[in-house]
């Protein structure tokens, strides 16, 4: 044989003899094997599968395949479980427990007050992020300490 022809590679060194690989065959017959199943369809099916003993012979009866009929089943329970909680027709809140004091309170002139481990301290709009959070910070660690 040439080198150009496409052959199998079935030698493994026990004399076995490379083939030609023949021309292949596409069936048209088995293309548009997918189904759509009408909800009716599915509803009959499912209780049926129930009463079967046999859930595979069952599924190749129908031709119908066995995870398909599970995947229905299971959603059918979980539409049933849906229907039986009841309604929320309004928002549910968290309600507030517990009431306590504000740390911070702003000024008429854009100015908040903190007051933490007994030392107030006043921040005005034109300050430097990183300088508040750094005096805040220093502060929280005073009290940490315990010193006032």
């Amino acid at each position: 044989m040439d080198d150009a022809t496409p052959t199998s590679t079935l030698d493994t060194d026990a004399g076995a003899a490379l083939k030609p690989v023949r021309r292949l065959e596409v069936l048209k017959g088995m293309t548009g094997r997918r189904r759509t199943w009408t909800l009716e369809e599915k509803l009959a099916l499912v209780p049926e599968m129930e009463r079967s003993g046999n859930i595979a012979a069952f599924s190749r009866e129908r031709d119908v395949s066995t995870s398909l009929l599970y995947t229905w089943r299971r959603e059918l329970r979980y539409a049933v479980e849906a229907r039986q909680l009841p309604p929320h027709p309004d928002p549910m809140f968290v309600p507030v427990l517990e009431k306590a004091p504000a740390p911070a309170c702003t000024s008429a002139d854009g100015m908040v007050e903190i007051e933490i481990a007994s030392a107030l301290v006043r921040i005005g709009q034109d300050v430097r992020t990183d300088l508040a959070v750094a005096v805040i910070n220093a502060l929280r660690g005073a009290k940490a300490e315990g010193r006032p």
